[in-house]
């Protein structure tokens, strides 16, 4: 969620919740995290944080950086704020809208799709909704299972690597 998608689709928050989604943060202005000060990082987030929470009553706890950008004073600004720090590990390049088929084939046969992988789709990408179908009908056909990134994630005690994955410590 960033500000301007909650104050735009209100509703829409609200049903992805009622759905049983997690809802997660992705800052308020969709800026490059690591180029601001703590202050105004944490401004960033506690924003979108409080929009959220006086419109569902739910309090965010996933922070997905804007472009994948981070170093550990955004980690810790995320951390001090009650998020959990999460990343991608398979790119959709929907963003790069290069057509419905194209998203299938990169995720499909992405080199680190695995277990435990989180897959970066946009939801204003031009085909992402066009392909969604077929992506998760697709990877359910090969034996994956589709669960809500707070199942997903460890909580404590780990490392992002350069993949964007989670690791054990």
């Amino acid at each position: 969620m960033t500000g301007g998608w909650v104050e735009a689709y209100p509703d829409d928050v609200k049903a992805i919740l009622a759905d049983g989604h997690d809802l997660g943060n992705h800052s308020e202005n969709h800026k490059n995290m690591s180029q601001l000060s703590n202050g105004d990082c944490e401004e960033e987030l506690m924003l979108v944080h409080n929009k959220v929470l006086e419109l569902t009553g739910y309090e965010m706890f996933l922070f997905r950086p804007p472009y994948g950008d981070y170093d550990n004073d955004v980690i810790n600004v995320a951390k001090k704020c009650g998020y959990y720090p999460i990343q991608w590990d398979v790119d959709s390049l929907d963003w790069k809208d290069y057509g419905v088929d194209a998203i299938i084939e990169t995720v499909t046969k992405h080199k680190h799709l695995g277990n435990g992988s989180i897959i970066l789709c946009h939801n204003g990408a031009k085909f992402t909704a066009q392909a969604l179908d077929t992506l998760i009908t697709t990877l359910k056909e090969q034996g994956y299972e589709f669960v809500p990134i707070s199942q997903l994630i460890y909580k404590d005690n780990y490392h992002l690597n350069h993949e964007g994955r989670q690791i054990k410590n």
